[in-house]
């Protein structure tokens, strides 16, 4: 533990007044224990200790320190003696006592190559480096901080502790690296704690760790002191969850592409399968406003949210459910969005142990886990990582490149390495240390264009002139690689709302390597049609079928998510027209369209059961509404469709390529109906879709049908049991020979007002 420095050693007074004037980014160098030819010195500095007294472990023999030049410096220099191991014996000015272990008396912990991997950008496991680590050093417990701060003139550990006294516990500046440290013994769990930092214009301010692993809750932003310990039961999920993806990546494309062409003799299990083969039904959840306890505590414990919320998703037939941020943040309204602990699941509703038991439970519930993550942007609150060392750090110091200037956020400095390396491995820590099954990118357009959000003289050109954020798109680019890597299974999904190319598309095939896309482009055109009177929807009927142009350019999910609920857009039910039941037949049409749509799938919470009020975080869903039979109604219909997607292999199979659909009838547009059919890998799975959008019903409707035989229905929105009139076919139709919508064989059918029917081939 001790210090073994041979060289000749002499106070420098002027070290120790950059020490007591709290200037000194090396205390190391002077405090703690020191060899000088055959004698040693023993320096300390303890602003208010009154006497320091320091005990030889060994002999128990004690040496009182003297301060003489500047108040609460202690040296004493003992004759003829080499290093040894010592405790420091403090009585201070208050009257209160304590004793400690020296923290000045230990070597750097973070190793040169920690500090080479990281300052090149490629040390994706950082966060098991930097941030603040309980650990055993030399035989001593205690804890390690490490800040990466390279502009600060000194940075110091400061909290409850040390009375947030800057002076106190000055860390050491690791020498090329930027990275300060240092080990404070003692037990420190469940400290709280900041780091106070002096910037070479010698402003002094503090800012919370940017890699604590947890924090108060707010509106305090201290971060916290924890350890990661969780014994997970999960080890089949994860494993087969990582096996499928990686052993059948190259199968599954392969597959995929023959699919309509050559059959594989047996069918896989399907647990077999690789994700694009397996159903993805998602429900999108904000934790702290699903449902709140009635016992006067503001949010459910991650625990408890997850028993009720598993619950209720089985219930319902979700297999995915999607968090919007729970990375640690300031402010309620922005749902999680802006970040300021992007290592740190928020405290509002426990510890990461805690948030590790949520996602355990989840998995043993049958149920994947997705995350929200914002790499975007970061907002600008003092504690966080704006202007961290005193200079823009973590942010683009250019403000043409480093500014949000419409959301007054901080955009991140995608070409610095360790930036970089942040943010690479905050996403690999997600899925390591909290068995995530999926990452959702938020807002992925900001970081491609440099000219996102921007009027003309607000953005600057890359190099060669263009618009696109060439650091961005590495960036991105080796997230998705680096957590196909080490974690096969995890799906990174981009919420990306221009036509950037190849977003799902490997990156060795010049793609950006995401698994998903977001399909907002259906989503956008799919609400703007379905807003409209049904009398004027003839005349938009190209917003309704236009999505089938593009829909295998990527792997998409269809997403009816909580921005579109949101600032006055208003609840999915709201956006429906006509009066009160028609609402609920438009929405049922709705949501039979989207799930018979190829794509996965995505559906705010409260939607399920048409919340009539917009989202609001400040409160919990809308759950008195069962107390109508609408609401009941159209929670028994999602319930229901929810069942039929999972169960029916046309409606996920092969949603990601053209073999898996094919138009019946598109161009109705008088009518306002659509007609299709969806494929599975086996012809016995072949399923046919019709849709009404107009209010009219059509009796004796001839469907044109891919062959002959008996067609059955097994779906239809307009069920009673959905609240609909019932006006379904309820006897298996068989074919009639005749030419209609260029097939051989149609069937004549009741088409309900506003509905959505499904038949399949019965035999």
């Amino acid at each position: 533990m001790a210090s073994k420095r041979r060289a000749v050693f002499a106070i420098n007074w002027m070290e120790v007044e950059a020490l007591v004037n709290a200037k000194h980014d090396n205390p190391h160098h002077i405090l703690g224990i020191h060899e000088c030819l055959d004698d040693v010195y023993i320096n300390a500095f303890i602003p208010n200790a009154k006497v320091v007294n320091a005990v030889d472990k060994a002999e128990k023999k004690s040496y009182s320190l003297v301060s003489e030049r500047y108040p609460g410096f202690f040296s004493i220099c003992i004759k003829d003696k080499k290093s040894f191991d010592y405790l420091l014996d403090i009585k201070y000015e208050d009257g209160t006592e304590e004793t400690i272990v020296d923290p000045y008396v230990f070597e750097p912990v973070i190793d040169p190559i920690d500090i080479s991997r990281f300052n090149e950008g490629i040390h994706y496991e950082i966060y098991e480096k930097l941030g603040s680590h309980p650990m055993v050093v030399d035989g001593v417990k205690g804890t390690l901080f490490a800040v990466w701060a390279p502009n600060a003139e000194r940075v110091s550990v400061v909290g409850n502790f040390n009375k947030w006294d800057g002076r106190r516990h000055p860390m050491r500046k690791l020498e090329y690296s930027g990275i300060f440290e240092l080990f404070i013994p003692g037990n420190m769990t469940d400290e709280i704690y900041k780091y106070e930092i002096r910037s070479k214009s010698g402003e002094v301010f503090m800012k919370s760790d940017p890699y604590a692993f947890t924090a108060e809750v707010r509106p305090a932003n201290a971060s916290r002191v924890t350890s990661l310990d969780y014994i997970w039961h999960d080890k089949k999920w994860i494993e087969k969850r990582d096996f499928v993806e990686k052993k059948a990546e190259d199968a599954a494309e392969a597959a995929a592409e023959d699919a309509r062409v050559e059959k594989t003799s047996e069918k896989k299990a399907e647990e077999k399968k690789p994700a694009t083969e397996k159903p993805m039904n998602i429900y999108e959840v904000h934790l702290g406003s699903w449902k709140r306890p009635d016992d006067g505590r503001e949010f459910y414990s991650y625990r408890e949210i997850a028993i009720r919320l598993a619950e209720y998703m089985q219930e319902m037939g979700y297999n995915y459910v999607e968090l919007m941020p729970v990375m640690e943040h300031p402010y309620d309204p922005s749902w999680g969005y802006q970040i300021t602990g992007y290592y740190a699941p928020t405290s509002r509703y426990g510890s990461p142990a805690e948030f590790m038991g949520f996602v355990d439970y989840m998995h043993t519930k049958g149920i994947g886990v997705i995350i929200d993550w914002v790499p975007a942007h970061f907002p600008k609150d003092s504690h966080g990582l704006g202007r961290f060392d005193g200079t823009p750090l973590y942010e683009n110091a250019d403000p043409l490149r480093g500014e949000h200037p419409h959301w007054g956020t901080y955009i991140f400095d995608y070409g610095r390495n360790e930036v970089k390396n942040f943010l690479v491995a905050n996403a690999l820590y997600w899925a390591d240390k909290y068995h995530v099954d999926g990452i959702r990118v938020d807002a992925v357009a900001s970081m491609l264009y440099l000219d996102y959000g921007r009027s003309g003289g607000e953005w600057r050109a890359n190099k060669y002139g263009g618009n696109e954020n060439l650091e961005a798109i590495d960036f991105i680019k080796e997230v998705n690689v680096k957590m196909k890597e080490n974690f096969p299974g995890v799906m990174m999904i981009a919420e990306e709302s221009t036509a950037w190319p190849m977003m799902t598309h490997t990156v060795e095939e010049g793609g950006m390597g995401f698994d998903y896309k977001w399909n907002m482009g259906w989503m956008n055109d799919f609400l703007s049609y379905m807003k409209l009177d049904p009398l004027y929807r003839k005349y938009h009927h190209n917003e309704l079928t236009f999505s089938m142009m593009y829909a295998f350019s990527e792997k998409f999910i269809l997403v009816l998510s909580h921005d579109e609920v949101v600032h006055e857009k208003g609840s999915m039910i709201q956006k429906m027209p006509g009066g009160y039941e028609d609402k609920f037949s438009n929405l049922r049409t709705a949501y039979g369209f989207m799930m018979t749509h190829p794509g996965k799938k995505l559906l705010f919470m409260g939607q399920e059961f048409a919340q009539f009020t917009e989202f609001n975080e400040s409160g919990e869903l809308d759950w008195s509404l069962f107390e109508f039979d609408a609401h009941k109604y159209m929670q028994t219909y999602v319930k229901q469709l929810n069942k039929l997607y999972k169960t029916e292999p046309a409606f996920y199979q092969l949603d990601s390529v053209p073999e898996g659909f094919k138009w019946i009838s598109v161009n109705d547009a008088n009518r306002s109906i659509v007609s299709y059919e969806r494929y599975g890998l086996e012809d016995k799975d072949t399923l046919v879709v019709i849709c009404n959008f107009t209010p009219v019903e059509q009796k004796n409707y001839k469907l044109g049908v891919p062959s002959a035989g008996k067609w059955q229905e097994i779906f239809s929105s307009d069920n009673a049991k959905f609240g609909g009139e019932g006006h379904n076919n309820k006897t298996a139709k068989l074919t009639k020979d005749g030419k209609v919508d260029d097939r051989e064989h149609y069937i004549q059918i009741t088409v309900p007002p506003l509905s959505v029917s499904i038949f399949k081939r019965k035999g």
